[in-house]
């Protein structure tokens, strides 16, 4: 330990401030040039309408930021500096986790991300609700506790992992934990209850009160009946320096830095129990996380293993009881989705450099993307001609590759008769089939309406030549497909998007399309439609489709003989252009991963990772 640590006692600095930036490139040189001088280490968050800021470091540095930023800067008047005393970060990996080893300074589209749709427009922060003190917030709380008959409803505005350290309660007063992975599942879930909540005084908290400023804004923003939203100023945070003895919030306060939660010392406050073992639990120290979704979760020491894979309570909800690594090891458990294909990144997958900061709340994992092959292939097959794509895509993202339920014939073509200059045929000897061996099989999510469902285990001859629109006919068996997802969400989910490539690009359309009608089952936030077209089908009789979509395909003169451009172009037409992106390249039948190709991929996976 250095002896400036040991003279000058380290502390945590939080604040956020939501104002216009009428200068972002000057903020940005501030921030550069006084936490490096002043050897603070965290995230800095800038965007437009504001900052996000999270930093450790002596306390004499950290005040010297608060009074430069105060004397310099007329952006940051009123601002809540929540300034800590704690421990010197003891744990590296802990620290390197949080983003406490280094100092990270970005500019961002937005300082919190409340939506899963994150190219859609945020409400305005100007309608947020009403502040409370950490007084008036405890006053309102013990008057609601003295008369049983009131309309107000106490909101939890964090994480499920958050709240299962720490939450308030009081009696006589409707509490709701949404019990959602991450901050972008919030909208949906206030879409969900507005019936619920509408007409209520709404009572919300969060760590430290970034969150509740975009979701009370949200809220509000639903007109009449949503206009009484209060929020707790300062957040938790601000509450327990209030009331040290935790007033009516009971457990710890989860926070997004290396002390990791604070408060509730005593024995007698510990709410969390452990996933295993049930036992009283509450130290998130070992960090570790559900294999399927990669949400922390609480293990106790005695049953903490490092070859363990733990699955997290939501996702047992949704009947998973193993990751994907292990069903893929294991015959027996495989057996219920057979052609499911998993790509192992190693500790890629496990354990990512994470941009959590103050009251963000993003955990550290990849994108999970579930790949559609086209017709007539297999998981295999599709997982071969993504290669390059999957490796340079690999830091962020996970595939999971499966099989169509359409087993499809092993079909090939007879020599066709050359004519001779008299108008003669030659005649050909009919052709032998290609060996059967080796040969693995062939899948769809579509098929054409006489398809009798037969496989065979031999090659059938073509009826005529190919028909280079065969898949305009290919409409039926949506249901089966459709089940068959279904299941594979189920059983290997939670997916952040679809990956559809020709056939499977339709079939995810189609998906895309019903989103609503499938929430529940089939959770997503993007697709991506590589070479895909518009199958005519009633459930796409959506226009525009509203969900987050990148449409990769080949130009005018991408000499792409399977799907024409023009296709491609009308199935992107149906998508409602303020949250869809297109990418057209000149490569062919194929989805493109040299530049400038892969850099907008990135970019559009980028905007999620904000949410996972």
């Amino acid at each position: 330990m250095s002896d400036n640590k040991n003279t000058d006692q380290y502390g945590v600095l939080l604040y956020y401030k939501y104002v216009d930036i009428p200068n972002l490139n000057d903020l940005l040189t501030f921030y550069r040039s006084n936490c490096s001088s002043l050897s603070l280490l965290g995230r800095v968050r800038l965007s437009p309408h504001g900052v996000n800021v999270t930093v450790g470091g002596s306390l004499s540095s950290l005040e010297q930021h608060i009074e430069a930023l105060k004397a310099n800067n007329t952006l940051f008047l009123g601002t809540d500096f929540k300034l800590a005393t704690c421990h010197h970060p003891l744990n590296d990996d802990v620290a390197k986790e949080c983003g406490f080893t280094s100092l990270s300074i970005r500019v961002v589209k937005e300082l919190v991300t409340l939506s899963s749709h994150p190219l859609l427009k945020s409400p305005e922060i100007s309608n947020a609700g009403t502040h409370l003190s950490a007084l008036e917030f405890h006053s309102t709380l013990h008057n609601a506790n003295e008369s049983p008959e009131n309309s107000l409803v106490l909101l939890d505005a964090r994480n499920l992992y958050e709240t299962r350290i720490g939450k308030f309660h009081a009696p006589n007063v409707e509490t709701l934990d949404p019990r959602v992975r991450q901050y972008s599942d919030f909208s949906s879930w206030i879409d969900d209850r507005s019936e619920q909540l509408k007409g209520k005084n709404i009572l919300m908290y969060c760590t430290g009160g970034i969150r509740c400023e975009m979701a009370s804004a949200y809220i509000r923003s639903k007109g009449a009946g949503f206009e009484n939203v209060f929020q707790l100023f300062g957040g938790i945070q601000r509450y327990l320096e209030q009331f040290p003895d935790g007033g009516f919030f009971k457990g710890k306060n989860f926070v997004f830095d290396h002390r990791i939660s604070v408060g509730g010392s005593e024995a007698s406050s510990t709410i969390g129990t452990c996933l295993i073992c049930q036992c009283s639990f509450d130290d998130y120290s070992s960090r570790c996380r559900c294999t399927h979704c990669r949400m922390l979760v609480l293990v106790c020491e005695s049953c903490q293993n490092e070859s363990a894979l733990y699955v997290c309570e939501l996702c047992q909800k949704q009947g998973k009881a193993v990751g994907p690594k292990q069903l893929n090891e294991n015959d027996d458990s495989n057996k219920s989705l057979q052609g499911v294909e998993f790509l192992d990144f190693s500790s890629d997958t496990m354990l990512l450099p994470q941009e959590l900061r103050g009251d963000d709340v993003r955990t550290s994992r990849k994108l999970r993307i579930l790949c559609l092959h086209g017709f007539r292939q297999n998981a295999s097959s599709f997982k071969g001609r993504t290669a390059s794509l999957t490796k340079k895509l690999k830091k962020i993202a996970e595939f999971v590759f499966i099989d169509a339920p359409h087993e499809v014939p092993f079909i090939y073509q007879s020599p066709v008769p050359v004519p001779h200059v008299n108008g003669a045929s030659s005649s050909l000897a009919a052709s032998p089939p290609p060996p059967f061996e080796n040969c693995k099989k062939k899948f769809a999510w579509f098929v054409s309406p006489n398809f009798d469902g037969s496989s065979g285990v031999d090659w059938k001859v073509a009826d005529g030549p190919f028909d280079p629109l065969q898949y305009q006919q290919q409409t039926d068996g949506y249901d089966i497909s459709i089940s068959h997802l279904e299941n594979v969400f189920s059983k290997e989910g939670p997916f952040d998007g679809i990956l559809g490539f020709s056939q499977g690009a339709a079939m995810t359309a189609v998906i895309s399309a019903q989103q609503e009608k499938l929430k529940g089952k089939m959770d997503f936030k993007f697709v991506v439609l590589c070479s895909g077209f518009a199958l005519n089908l009633k459930e796409m009789e959506c226009n525009p489709i509203n969900c987050p979509s990148l449409h990769i395909f080949g130009n005018e003169h991408g000499q792409d003989r399977q799907i024409a451009n023009q296709a491609s172009k009308e199935l992107a037409s149906l998508y409602d252009s303020s949250c869809s992106v297109i990418v057209e390249h000149d490569r062919g039948h194929i989805i493109p991963t040299r530049s400038p190709y892969i850099d907008e991929i990135k970019a559009f996976l980028g905007r999620f990772l904000h949410d996972v």
